[in-house]
């Protein structure tokens, strides 16, 4: 990590244009360590840095990643069509500084939503080729049968796709209910997967992300920091570095 400007620093960090940064500085609205900041130009060590802007702290990141607790009725889309967009449910800072959801839940989807601004992380938590597992909870309208659980493991082929779409796991919790673990991530797959052996998909819930489980005590529409460590990749970019 660099030594870097206060003004400099909260630029980076989406506290909006270097001129709004700079008169948050000269207002008195910044601290560090508890105590104000009221020069823009001076420096610190960015490594492991906190501070405060409007009494509110903040930890810099040179790239940040951060879990949401997704609940229905948001799009994961910057231009929504029809219900409000997952982005305003975050604070200003990281939308302003880009952050982009990684993948998408449908509309009515609950659940581990993950956000970052670093492009390479991004791919390699979306590529199939990375086979990164996420693990959904699917309430089902219809009993789960044994049949149904071998057909999801052995693969189903979809109407628009001649791949088979293949589940890392199946485990059925309740005569409705299904834990369903896919390392892919197609167009509405796991509502199409269980349509292709014969049920029909009522609700669902992701519930982790590579290693990451979604916090118990993170409540719906909530977010907090996460550390790429836990995604538990088994080589993490450097440029993900935290």
């Amino acid at each position: 990590m660099a030594s870097l400007r206060i003004g400099q620093i909260l630029f980076s960090q989406g506290f909006g244009t270097r001129r709004d940064c700079q008169g948050l500085v000269l207002r008195g609205d910044v601290a560090v360590a508890g105590r104000i900041v009221d020069d823009p130009d001076e420096a610190f060590d960015t490594a492991g840095l906190v501070f405060s802007v409007q009494g509110r702290s903040w930890p810099f990141h040179d790239k940040a990643l951060v879990v949401l607790h997704k609940p229905a009725g948001y799009e994961c889309s910057a231009k929504p069509r029809h219900h409000p967009s997952v982005m305003s449910l975050l604070p200003k800072p990281l939308r302003t500084r880009g952050l982009q959801p990684v993948g998408r839940l449908d509309e009515d989807t609950t659940g581990l939503l993950l956000f970052t601004d670093d492009g390479s992380l991004i791919h390699r938590l979306t590529s199939p080729k990375h086979h990164v597992p996420k693990v959904y909870e699917v309430t089902a309208k219809h009993p789960v049968t044994d049949e149904q659980v071998v057909a999801l493991l052995k693969g189903v082929v979809l109407e628009d796709d001649p791949r088979p779409a293949v589940a890392l796991a199946a485990v059925r919790t309740s005569e409705c209910h299904l834990q369903l673990t896919l390392a892919e991530g197609r167009y509405h797959q796991v509502k199409r997967m269980l349509a292709a052996v014969g049920n029909r998909c009522e609700a669902l819930h992701r519930s982790r992300f590579g290693a990451l489980a979604l916090p118990a005590d993170l409540p719906q529409k909530g977010w907090a920091w996460v550390d790429v460590a836990e995604l538990g990749l088994s080589a993490p970019p450097s440029s993900a570095s935290r």
